[in-house]
């Protein structure tokens, strides 16, 4: 099939979850014999050079260059409009042209969206198969961000979410099959009942890269691994040295936490002044700080989706201590596989009793790792994709057959 493809962040090189999504995607579409053109945008030459990495793994990429204020500009103009800003925040010009030429010049067999912040670009061609892969649904984590905003920003984050949840309802009718990362975001996608086809499929990991290596590891350290200009990551690292992080200094004084990821805004790299905290910022490679602590914490209470730095700790054969709310994006069971808890009491205690038990340590991190191998490996997610694709090509074979006839 000749396949066009739509995202929202150019999804080369993957190290970051828009990302990495997207791309595995991609690469197995080109590699079971599909021709996959790629649509995204950049925002900044620096990232565009990068990303012409992506040549090897599909037929062609198109990209369309935004810069910051233009952008900013466009979700603002949006504010008094029935459009969520999203939209404006991911629209470009230059982009919507290029992927109007490649419908008018060639045939395609399917368009698939990744974020539907993107699907604006292709929401109305009715003549080739459409499947929006929502991933996460967006309206939801706008609304959960009303919560932790004080005014006015949480009445801006509410607004949103409602104009979010409305886009979302109206392009769901648009498109042949909607998807989502995990069964908790499908509900919500189903509930709202549009009468579209649904399904989803899960992230997966590359088990492969993310490995155990010789288990050897600082039962003193525990680690948190992500971006630190995302909020969700930034509320959660605060509220954890503000809560839990005194709790377990108090039983254990030799304990430290690496905080290890990008661009920390100033509150976070204030953390690092904390006793045994340390903030690294960038690092080339996070897996050498994950396998060398007894565990990473993820208690987000702020979790759409799947948090990829649980898959990828877990399939590192790291015990993980998260939330309730990120516990759900993760094919695994409490206990069993990782650890849940929510108040500062029962984090701390989950984190104690990983770093004061090897055996602990070792049943988690074996389990853990089995999981990943056996329910978050992208092969396996790539067969429910494909199932997904030749469902909806299926479903959309009478109306193409219909619109023929009408035709003649």
């Amino acid at each position: 099939m000749n396949i066009l493809y739509v995202c929202h962040r150019f999804p080369y090189p993957p190290k970051r979850g828009g990302k990495i999504r997207p791309f595995n995607m991609i690469r197995h579409l080109q590699a079971v014999g599909h021709q996959v053109t790629v649509c995204s945008l950049v925002r900044s030459e620096a990232e565009a050079e990068e990303g012409r990495g992506i040549a090897p793994h599909c037929t062609a990429f198109e990209m369309g260059r935004v810069n910051e204020p233009v952008q900013w500009a466009r979700m603002i103009a949006r504010l008094p409009l029935l459009t969520p800003s999203s939209m404006g925040y991911f629209y470009s010009r230059e982009l919507a042209a290029k992927v109007r030429r490649l419908l008018a010049t060639q045939r395609w067999d399917l368009i698939f969206v990744h974020c539907s912040s993107v699907a604006q670009y292709v929401e109305h061609v009715t003549e080739v198969p459409k499947i929006l892969d929502f991933g996460d649904m967006d309206s939801q984590k706008w609304l959960e961000y009303a919560n932790y905003k004080p005014l006015p920003l949480s009445l801006g984050y509410t607004l949103e979410g409602r104009k979010m949840q409305r886009a979302e309802k109206r392009l769901a009718k648009r498109f042949d099959l909607c998807t989502a990362t995990t069964r908790a975001e499908w509900q919500t996608l189903d509930g709202y009942a549009t009468g579209a086809a649904t399904d989803w499929f899960p992230n997966g990991v590359d088990a492969d890269f993310f490995c155990p290596t010789d288990g050897a590891y600082d039962a003193d350290t525990i680690s948190f691994i992500g971006r630190m200009d995302y909020y969700p990551n930034q509320e959660c690292m605060a509220r954890f040295c503000r809560e839990v992080w005194p709790l377990l200094k108090a039983k254990r004084p030799t304990m430290k936490l690496l905080i290890v990821g990008a661009d920390p805004s100033p509150a976070m790299r204030a953390l690092g002044e904390l006793p045994g905290v340390t903030v690294t910022g960038s690092v080339p490679d996070v897996r050498p700080f994950i396998r060398g602590s007894a565990l990473m914490v993820a208690p987000l209470a702020i979790a759409r989706g799947t948090q990829n730095k649980i898959l990828e700790a877990m399939a590192m054969g790291v015990p993980v201590v998260t939330s309730s709310a990120a516990a759900g994006g993760v094919d695994a069971e409490a206990e069993q596989h990782f650890l849940v808890a929510d108040s500062a009491a029962d984090i701390a205690r989950a984190v104690l009793r990983i770093v004061e038990s090897p055996a602990e340590r070792a049943r988690l991190a074996t389990a853990g790792r089995a999981r990943m191998l056996s329910h978050h490996a992208w092969p396996h997610s790539m067969q429910r994709l494909d199932a997904i694709i030749e469902n909806a090509c299926l479903a959309f074979a009478p109306r193409r057959a219909n619109s023929l006839e009408s035709a003649a």
